[in-house]
């Protein structure tokens, strides 16, 4: 998580100086940090101030805000869970809802903007491809240390006691839910055996070339402590899931790990404020709502339809993405030179 923020932050102040070369920002009045020449001491005096210099408070209300919200908006996404155990919900180390992160620290930063008289759609194009990178870091973080975050069960392969995982028939997933129905029941919310059977999975061999845990982990060692006791381990984190599952945070890191490069690439493109943030959005809510279909997650129950959190928040983002781009147009507003650097 840090090593997203940083990245974002990185990439984030270098788009605002091109921005700032295009005429598109001005600073304003402020006050920084300078040595006194007689007592060496750091003391605040008033000068101006540009946008990307304020860069630092910006990230802290980003981390702060995207926090918070990543957690709240987790209670809502996990809300059984959370009723059992709402102090260790909110304040667990795993269990961060992006979208959450998002939403929340977007109205901070408009409101700091705005006291700045920074041109919030413009601050929003820098942001865009920061974003999408920072995304795909963190979902490094949430592969690298299994806090949940996979895709329902890839019964191709089973793990053994040690934790290795052995490619196995197609019979043999039934096998390990009976072996281990309580795990199973509680994890997947099932309440009979019957039901047991229906559990969500697909059976995937990975082909030649791919290595079996692209398409199925069973992440020993996860922060969630979730699955089954590994012998003669001791400590924390010495569970291993029974059954592999679709590691689709390493999915979503590639992709927008890649997303981000093509946003960085057409960004020098648009002319029109906020138009690359319609269309970072319109990216990551498509690449969001694909991905959901093999996520395990919780569903809402709206009788024809049973839609979860990120699918809800997703296909809005894709219809505010899409508006930006087909209909926002900033009044008095000049094209911009095409310099990409």
């Amino acid at each position: 998580m840090a090593l997203a923020f940083m990245a974002a932050l990185y990439v984030i102040t270098k788009e605002m100086r091109r921005k700032q070369q295009l005429g598109l920002l001005v600073p304003t009045e402020g006050e920084i940090e300078v040595k006194d020449p007689v007592t060496g001491k750091k003391v605040k005096k008033k000068a101006m101030v540009w946008p990307h210099e304020r860069m630092g408070a910006i990230l802290m209300l980003a981390a702060i805000g995207g926090l918070v919200g990543a957690k709240v908006f987790n209670a809502f996404e996990s809300w059984d869970y959370f009723l059992q155990d709402p102090i260790g919900s909110l304040f667990s180390r795993s269990g961060l809802t992006f979208y959450g992160g998002l939403i929340t620290a977007t109205v901070l930063i408009y409101f700091y903007a705005r006291k700045y008289k920074i041109p919030f759609d413009v601050l929003c194009d820098a942001a865009g491809p920061g974003l999408m990178l920072a995304y795909g870091i963190g979902r490094l973080g949430c592969h690298f240390s299994g806090d949940g975050d996979w895709g329902i069960f890839n019964s191709a392969y089973v793990s053994d006691m040690s934790g290795a995982l052995h490619l196995a028939p197609a019979t043999k997933f039934q096998e390990v839910v009976k072996a281990f129905p309580d795990w199973f029941m509680r994890y997947s919310d099932f309440k009979n055996m019957h039901e047991l059977s229906n559990i969500p999975h697909a059976y995937v061999p990975a082909p030649s070339w791919l290595p079996d845990w692209f398409l199925g982990m069973n992440y020993a060692h996860n922060v969630n402590n979730e699955g089954l006791m590994m012998p003669g381990c001791t400590g924390n984190y010495c569970t291993v899931l029974p059954v592999s599952v679709f590691p689709t945070a390493l999915y979503e890191a590639i992709t927008c790990i890649g997303l981000f490069f093509l946003l960085w690439r057409v960004r020098g493109r648009f002319t029109q404020p906020l138009k690359l943030f319609g269309l970072y959005l319109v990216l990551n809510g498509v690449e969001r709502f694909l991905i959901e279909k093999i996520r395990v997650n919780y569903e809402y129950d709206w009788g024809f339809m049973h839609p979860s959190q990120a699918e809800i928040i997703s296909a809005v983002l894709i219809v505010i993405g899409m508006a930006i781009l087909l209909f926002y147009k900033r009044k008095n507003t000049t094209a911009a030179p095409h310099v990409v650097s």
